[in-house]
């Protein structure tokens, strides 16, 4: 295709996060307020530090700590860079670098879509499909990792696809290893795209022998671990420097969590094996059964778009011979499998839908052909013919603009985009300003993240485990106010909320918008 067709698809695409960007005035959700107040860290010169704290799997015991210990880093990188280009900290300035990748995706969904079938009305629809993506369209231009993933996922499979075409090619190694890091300096999950490419070197190499399988097999591997290193690299050294292991310690104990809220435990010691198989392998199960079908309607509903589920389905059939189709497969495959039965919690509860944002572009490409493969195979019906293609291709289209725009209206106005924290936080603030808190004093919050980034105070996180853990959180970070919202009470203190003045260690300051403020007496 020509230059100019990318160019207007890249325009085209710029325009629906910019719309929806104008209804998102703050990040509006733990995991996007997470990566914008890490990016305002480091465009402040703070570096990979933050005065607040989301959860305490890492054993942090003090403010401010080492930031990115559950979550990757680049996010707030790209999110640094916004606001160092636009010379402000403000999220319009984060999010800038993210409606930019955004936009960027739908031509490298086009281009992957006509490596495949060097056809351009189909490359277009592949690229109209990303930029009407349903579930996906609110998340893809704020500071998270969607549009990241879909950008570097994509350009996996077109480096995939150079790779097939001339496999004397070294170099496509190492992009596929270069395109491999990123992702995983998006998310840790990103850790996959590392082990696909080395499984990827096992279809390629040559049979005639086991030296030629073995000599390709280690030296590609090796070029794609080189490639992956230069990106991964300097991220596992600064882990070393500041915990003395390549992985930061944050996440490992998800493994043990027995409901969602225990991401948020405190002491957080309390999550091992041995209190994980306490559960009992009843209970074990049916938390994966459970996560199961969560995770099956996100493949169905978020991953598929509702609409393309069946003829992304048809895609996968008629292309089930094809390496990059496989290897699409088994990545959503190993995804799956990992977020419902290895991560149930987090899997059934975002995870799974973020990660599974690498394979969008191969989807968006394989919708548009199962399509037209399932109307060629009706032929017979005068299905098949090119006036039928064309009424059944604009359909599907029209079709997933309708479905784009309920979901972001559902999103932006019926379910809201973090409008009350906007407005709530600050007046909170005010109230604990009134009662006398200091400067250096430390807030106990249901968004800890949002929290610093309204009123510049050092917050931690509402943890599990009742007013124990409130007291013990309390007593170690000096944290003696707590801030405690609806949506943040956990059935432990939910007493809190509904009779305020019941406890005694729990001095009630007073209430705004819903929102109890309570000076924890030492």
């Amino acid at each position: 295709m020509s230059f100019r067709t990318y160019l207007i698809l890249f325009i085209s695409g710029l325009i629906l996060p910019f719309v929806i960007a104008q209804f998102q005035p703050v990040p509006g959700y733990l995991d996007s307020a997470y990566y914008f107040g890490g990016g305002v860290q480091l465009a402040e010169g703070r570096g990979f530090n933050e005065p607040y704290l989301w959860n305490y799997l890492d054993g942090t015991t003090s403010l401010p700590h080492p930031s990115h210990t559950y979550w990757m880093p680049l996010a707030s990188i790209v999110s640094a860079l916004g606001m160092w280009l636009t010379g402000e900290l403000t999220y319009a300035s984060a999010r800038f670098p993210f409606i930019i990748i955004a936009a960027m995706v739908v031509p490298v969904t086009a281009h992957l879509s006509y490596l495949f079938t060097q056809k351009r009305d189909l490359a277009i629809i592949s690229g109209l499909l990303a930029i009407f993506s349903v579930y996906h369209a609110p998340f893809v231009g704020v500071t998270d990792n969607f549009s990241l993933f879909m950008l570097f996922g994509g350009l996996y499979f077109i480096f995939t696809t150079k790779l097939l075409e001339d496999s004397s090619r070294k170099r496509y190694w190492l992009l596929l290893g270069l395109m491999a890091g990123f992702l995983a300096l998006s998310r840790s999950d990103g850790l996959l795209w590392l082990a696909l490419t080395f499984l990827f070197t096992l279809f390629r190499a040559p049979r005639e022998s086991v030296s030629r399988f073995m000599r390709y097999v280690v030296q590609n591997s090796l070029i794609a671990l080189v490639g992956f290193l230069l990106i991964m690299g300097p991220w596992y050294m600064r882990n070393v420097n500041a915990f003395g292991s390549l992985m930061a310690p944050g996440g490992s104990r998800a493994l043990w969590l027995e409901n969602y809220d225990q991401t948020f435990i405190y002491p957080p010691e309390q999550l091992s094996m041995e209190s994980f198989l306490a559960l009992g392998w009843q209970e074990i199960w049916s938390h994966r059964m459970w996560a199961l079908g969560n995770n099956l309607l996100s493949g169905f509903a978020a991953h598929g778009s509702i609409i393309l589920f069946p003829f992304i389905l048809a895609g996968i059939l008629y292309y089930r011979r094809d390496e990059r189709v496989k290897l699409a497969a088994l990545a959503w495959l190993i995804l799956f499998l990992v977020m419902t039965f290895i991560f149930p919690f987090a899997g059934a509860r975002g995870a799974f839908f973020h990660a599974g944002a690498a394979l969008q572009p191969m989807w968006w490409t394989l919708a548009p052909l199962g399509l037209d493969e399932i109307l060629s195979s009706l032929r017979k019906r005068n299905w098949g013919n090119d006036q039928t293609k064309f009424v059944f291709r604009s359909a599907l289209v029209m079709v997933v603009i309708m479905l784009t725009a309920y979901v972001v209206y559902l999103r932006l106005f019926s379910l809201g985009w973090g409008d009350d924290e906007e407005v709530n936080y600050p007046a909170a603030e005010q109230i604990l300003v009134e009662h006398g808190i200091q400067n250096g004093d430390v807030v106990i919050v249901g968004n800890a993240p949002a929290y610093y980034l309204e009123t510049g105070r050092a917050a931690v996180s509402i943890p599990y485990g009742g007013v124990e853990a409130i007291r013990a959180v309390s007593e170690k970070f000096g944290a003696n106010y707590l801030v405690l919202e609806p949506q943040a009470a956990l059935p432990q203190i939910n007493f809190l909320m509904e009779n305020p003045q019941s406890n005694q260690d729990f001095i009630f300051l007073g209430e705004v918008n819903g929102i109890h403020i309570f000076e924890i007496e030492q």
